[in-house]
């Protein structure tokens, strides 16, 4: 990151700022979390930031603060950052300073799908979560603004810093292993907002059948959500899955 400064991310912060969709998703998942949204919560995802952004932040907020693991798989995720990054942690959702996002809060869940070919061709998912983010399970809702900016703002990045876009070719590579393990195609949204299914073996892309809904558990009916929320303490919200 020895190219990219403070400036840039000040720049793709102002490119990348419409919300994910047209309501807050976080009330599905929240319930499921203990009141806070899985994205908000450093016990489901610990956010990582290069040391420009940090300085970035730290000048303009007082919501995030280094981040201090509790266990050893957080220990494990702290030790094994390079030199040029650093693990953080805000306030929390209640104080959360839309402006003041990091980079990572604003793309979750999605990451910069790129092909064998390294093209980037859509958003893919962070498939860890899919049994806890609803949006996951619900990739029609997602606005065609937020696409726009996602696809603006992560190739202004990849133009800047080659060793950002080699871990993206790396980790959809990723994606592509363990769902040829799995034996199960994956979602991205392409840059029309349509969902597309990638076949792991082959990296082929095709449209999603009607079929073939890329729900998860405990999102694929009313009764395993309800009895999810149930289980883990929470009220389901007035709406159950569907969008508010």
């Amino acid at each position: 990151m020895s190219k990219v400064t403070k400036a840039d991310f000040a720049r793709w912060y102002e490119m990348f700022s419409a919300p994910v969709s047209r309501f807050d998703c976080g009330r599905k998942c929240a319930p499921l979390n203990g009141g806070d949204p899985v994205c908000c919560s450093t016990q489901n995802a610990v956010p990582v930031v290069d040391r420009p952004e940090w300085e970035l932040l730290r000048s303009r907020t007082d919501l995030w603060h280094r981040f201090k693991p509790y266990d050893y798989a957080t220990r494990q995720i702290v030790g094994e950052l390079s030199s040029g990054c650093l693990a953080i942690e805000c306030k929390g959702a209640r104080h959360c300073e839309r402006d003041n996002r990091s980079l990572g809060c604003r793309s979750f869940p999605f990451f910069p799908y790129l092909t064998r070919e390294k093209e980037m061709a859509g958003l893919g998912v962070y498939w860890v979560f899919e049994d806890r983010c609803w949006l996951i399970s619900n990739l029609q809702v997602v606005d065609r603004a937020f696409i726009d900016e996602f696809f603006a703002v992560y190739e202004a990045i990849f133009a800047k810093d080659k060793e950002e876009f080699d871990t993206y070719v790396t980790f959809s590579a990723s994606c592509r292993r363990v769902h040829s393990r799995w034996k199960r195609s994956f979602p991205i949204l392409d840059r029309a907002g349509r969902i597309l299914m990638v076949e792991p073996g082959t990296g082929r892309m095709r449209p999603r059948k009607a079929a073939e809904p890329p729900r998860f558990a405990p999102f694929t009916s009313e009764a395993a959500y309800a009895r999810a929320v149930r289980e883990a303490g929470g009220t389901p919200p007035s709406r159950g899955l569907k969008p508010e």
